[in-house]
C-alpha cells in the first residue's frame, strides 16, 4: 500500500454530516455529497498535486428543443490517477448530467459538466468514507416508496393550480436543536426539551437549564456602515399578490413571484416579500428558466420593481396593523 498512516485514517473517516446532502428521485431520498466537497476533501488527503482528473469520453445521449428551452444529456467516463510513494494507484468512474436553459451553448456546457462532476464522485468513492462511499448503502440512503399524497382540494371561490411551482425546490432555513435545547420560533427562544425527548448519550447543555433564559438583544446590521438589507416576510402580502392577475398576460391565479435582482442574493434566502408581483404558472416557470431576469422584464416591456413597490403600497393600506416578520441575517 503506497499511502501513508494518516491518509489511511483520513480515508476511513466518514464525511461531515453538515455536507451531506439529499434529494428526492423515483419516490426515494437519496443522499449525496456535491462534487466541490469531494474534490476538496482529494486536494486534503492527497496533495493538491498529488492526484489528477482526466476526462476520458463523453458523449451527448439528447438534445432537443421545445418552445425556446433547450435539453441536453451527457454521459462522462473520467479517471483519477492519485500519486502515493512512488506509485500510481488508478480509479475511473461514470456518470451523467442533465441540462436545461434558454440557451444551446449553454446547455451543452451545464449538461457536460453535471456529467464530469458524477464521474468524479463516483471515481473517488472507490477511495472510501470521505468521498461519501457509505451514501451508496441502500439500507441507509434510500426509503421505501410511497404512495404521492392527494393535492388538496381548493378553498371555495379559488381556482386550483396544477403543475409544481418554480420556487418548490427553494432550500428554507429552519431553526435547529442544540444540546438538550429547542428552539421557539414565535418568541424566539430556546427552552429545555423534555425529558422524554433526553437520552443519556445526549451531549450536556452549554450552560444549566433553568426557567428563564437570558436575552440578547439584536444587531440590526442594516444600520451599519455597509448595511445588509433586510428581508421582510408577510403572508398576507403574498395572498394579495397572488389574488392579482398576470403581469404578462393577465391569468388568474397567479403566483407570488420574487425578484431575485432586488436584493443581493443569500445562501438558501429569498429576497424580502415586499419584491413580489403576480405570474400565471407558465410565465412564472418561463422566467425561472430565463438566465437573466432583467433580461426577460426588459423583454416584456415591464417596470417590475415599481409594480412591486405599488402592490406593496395598497397591501399596507388595506391591513396596516398586520404585523411583518423580519428575517434578515441580522434577526436570525
Amino acid at each position: 500500500m503506497g499511502f501513508t498512516a494518516k491518509q489511511v485514517q483520513a480515508l476511513r473517516r466518514s464525511p461531515d454530516h453538515r455536507h451531506i446532502r439529499s434529494r428526492t428521485a423515483n419516490g426515494r431520498e437519496l443522499s449525496y455529497i456535491e462534487g466541490w466537497y469531494a474534490i476538496s476533501q482529494a486536494n486534503r488527503i492527497f496533495g493538491f498535486d498529488g492526484w489528477n482528473r482526466e476526462t476520458v469520453e463523453s458523449r451527448c445521449v439528447l438534445a432537443r428543443e421545445n418552445r425556446g428551452i433547450f435539453l441536453a444529456i451527457y454521459t462522462a467516463k473520467v479517471r483519477i490517477t492519485v500519486e502515493a510513494d512512488g506509485t500510481k494507484i488508478i480509479r475511473e468512474g461514470h456518470g451523467s448530467g442533465e441540462g436545461r436553459a434558454n440557451s444551446p451553448g449553454e446547455v451543452h456546457d451545464i449538461a457536460l459538466k453535471s456529467a464530469e462532476t458524477d464521474a468524479t464522485k463516483r471515481a473517488l468513492a472507490t477511495f472510501g468514507k470521505p468521498f461519501g462511499l457509505e451514501l451508496y448503502r441502500k439500507d441507509i440512503v434510500s426509503r421505501p416508496e410511497q404512495a404521492p399524497a392527494a393535492p388538496p382540494l381548493a378553498p371555495a371561490g379559488q381556482v386550483r393550480r396544477f403543475g409544481l411551482h418554480p420556487d418548490d425546490a427553494t432550500p428554507i432555513p429552519r431553526p435547529s436543536h442544540y444540546y438538550g435545547r429547542r428552539y421557539h420560533s414565535a418568541s424566539k427562544e430556546f427552552f429545555p426539551k423534555p425529558k422524554s425527548e433526553t437520552s443519556s448519550n445526549t451531549a450536556p447543555p452549554l450552560a444549566p437549564a433553568t426557567s428563564e433564559e437570558p436575552k440578547h438583544d439584536k444587531i440590526d446590521k442594516s444600520q451599519l456602515a455597509i448595511g445588509e438589507p433586510k428581508r421582510l416576510r408577510d403572508k398576507a402580502h403574498l395572498k394579495f399578490v397572488g389574488s392579482q392577475p398576470c403581469l404578462v398576460c393577465g391569468r388568474s391565479p397567479s403566483d407570488p413571484h420574487h425578484l431575485r435582482f432586488a436584493q443581493p442574493r443569500a445562501i438558501g434566502m429569498k429576497v424580502s416579500d415586499e419584491y413580489t408581483v403576480p405570474l400565471c404558472r407558465g410565465h412564472h416557470r418561463e422566467l425561472h428558466h430565463a438566465s437573466k431576469e432583467t433580461a426577460w422584464w426588459a423583454s416584456k416591456n415591464i417596470d417590475a420593481l415599481t409594480v412591486a413597490r405599488e402592490f406593496w403600497e395598497q397591501s399596507r393600506l388595506i391591513s396596516t396593523t398586520t404585523p411583518v416578520a423580519d428575517v434578515s441575517p441580522a434577526a436570525t
